[in-house]
């Protein structure tokens, strides 16, 4: 070899040498500093309106579960906004977090499995795409940290197979050994304790855009954006028949409205919604702290 070549050899050397030691120690100055990082004050227990440090912290101070909450877009009759389900969704798994202590909820998932009605309002997904969103999500979940992960929904479709199977299949095998648990009680058994409640007081049995999904979205609509509080008067559809919540069919004849509405909606009550809610926050976090490994 030349001793110029030589001499460009050793130049390049020590100048790609010189390189990696200033990106180590920016590596390293950069993972001190997010470790100096000091822990801000902050009472958020929503995932995407906190920052990394925020998420970061809470995670250390015990903010171990990330809930995963679906919600649903469909229509619900002239009186109620297709987004209902997504408005219950927000508010229910906020109060949940809240009341659990040690969950972060990350942002609700706005489809899940339905099809397309003869009136418009209804966008839905297949069960099929709705497992692969819900593995892809608790997996990231797992990634940031998090050691137990809740599934729930506040619209029927994919529950509970999809739901549950995925957490069944998801347990322990996730990032760090993540647990994944399937919450049932804040959807069916909270509903059906809540028309228990509408029956023994003589309230008409409903299925959809009645009296339970009408009060709900009344309690949690201080905007007046999501129902059509001048139409909730004349709120009834196709009526329901059964001896209770369990059984109740819809009636259609050759007169039904078939305006959305399974049941009858006009006594609606904001009172009726905060018992509804409140029902679906209870059921939930009693299933969850009796879930969770350290309950």
């Amino acid at each position: 070899m030349r001793v110029g070549s030589v001499s460009q050899f050793l130049l390049m050397s020590i100048v790609c040498g010189a390189a990696s030691l200033t990106l180590t120690a920016g590596s390293a100055r950069a993972a001190e500093s997010a470790q100096a990082t000091p822990c801000p004050q902050t009472d958020q227990v929503e995932f995407e309106k906190m920052t990394w440090v925020e998420v970061k912290c809470a995670i250390a101070a015990g903010k171990t579960t990330a809930l995963i909450y679906t919600g649903g877009v469909e229509q619900r009759g002239p009186h109620l906004a297709n987004g209902g389900h997504n408005v219950i969704a927000h508010a229910a798994v906020e109060a949940i977090a809240r009341k659990l202590g040690n969950a972060i909820f990350l942002p609700v998932l706005p489809y899940t499995p339905n099809d397309v009605e003869s009136i418009p309002g209804t966008i839905g997904i297949t069960d099929e795409l709705l497992a692969a969103m819900l593995e892809r999500i608790a997996g990231q979940a797992a990634l940031n940290g998090f050691r137990n992960i809740i599934i729930m929904g506040d619209h029927g479709g994919g529950q509970p197979r999809v739901y549950e199977e995925l957490a069944k299949k998801l347990d322990s095998n996730l990032s760090g050994g993540a647990r994944v648990f399937y919450c049932d009680q804040v959807y069916r058994p909270a509903n059906d304790a809540f028309d228990r409640y509408l029956t023994q007081h003589g309230y008409p049995l409903g299925l959809h855009g009645y009296l339970f999904d009408t009060s709900e979205l009344m309690y949690l609509d201080k905007d007046n954006t999501w129902v059509r509080r001048d139409l909730v008067p004349s709120a009834v559809g196709d009526p329901v028949v059964g001896h209770t919540a369990g059984d109740a069919k819809p009636q259609f004849g050759p007169h039904s409205p078939q305006n959305g509405i399974l049941g009858d909606a006009r006594r609606s009550t904001a009172e009726l919604g905060k018992r509804a809610f409140d029902t679906k926050v209870d059921f939930a976090v009693r299933q969850i702290r009796s879930l969770l490994p350290s309950s």
